[in-house]
């Protein structure tokens, strides 16, 4: 969302996404993500899951 400056509530209304969901993956906030969130996400932004996500190796 930050990279293509879209807001919040505009992919919420979108998606059908909650606000709270989308702000806690924008934020970092979330420990696991449902397959029908990134599924929505994926075909609203038009990318694949690699692209929405990113590995950190701690």
């Amino acid at each position: 969302m930050g990279a293509r400056r879209e807001k919040i509530t505009t992919v919420a209304k979108a998606t059908g996404l909650s606000r709270t969901t989308l702000t806690n993956l924008y934020y970092d906030r979330t420990v696991s993500v449902s397959m029908i969130t990134i599924d929505k996400l994926c075909t609203y932004f038009g990318c694949n899951v690699g692209d929405l996500f990113e590995c950190e190796h701690k």
